[in-house]
């Protein structure tokens, strides 16, 4: 008998739409923000700076003192940023695969 915990793919796929679902909805708040005063570029750094902070309250759940967080800056810095280096990579990739497709999209919408 094996103390690992069975995989269970309903649950796993739950995750994963509840995942997709919060990301769809900050691109769409994000999307909002696009006007003559701040385009892309603007609310795209605005986006990643807030991702930065989100993160930082995030990894600070579980720590008591600030020095105990301080202690593990290089590794949660290390891991956020490999995270987001795998999913801009994979992004990207599936933006050059769709780029007549989502360009085409977006024009439609403006």
């Amino acid at each position: 008998m094996s103390d690992k915990p069975e995989f269970n793919e309903e649950e796993f796929q739950a995750q994963m739409n509840a995942f997709f679902e919060r990301a769809d909805a900050i691109i769409n708040l994000a999307n909002s923000q696009l006007s003559p005063q701040s385009h892309a570029g603007q609310v795209a750094a605005s986006l990643n700076y807030a991702a930065a902070r989100f993160a930082v309250s995030a990894a600070s759940i579980g720590f008591v003192k600030g020095s105990d967080l301080a202690k593990e800056k290089d590794d949660i810095i290390k891991f956020y940023t490999e995270k987001y280096q795998q999913m801009l990579a994979e992004n990207l990739e599936q933006y050059i695969e769709n780029f007549d497709k989502y360009t085409t999209l977006a024009k439609a919408d403006s």
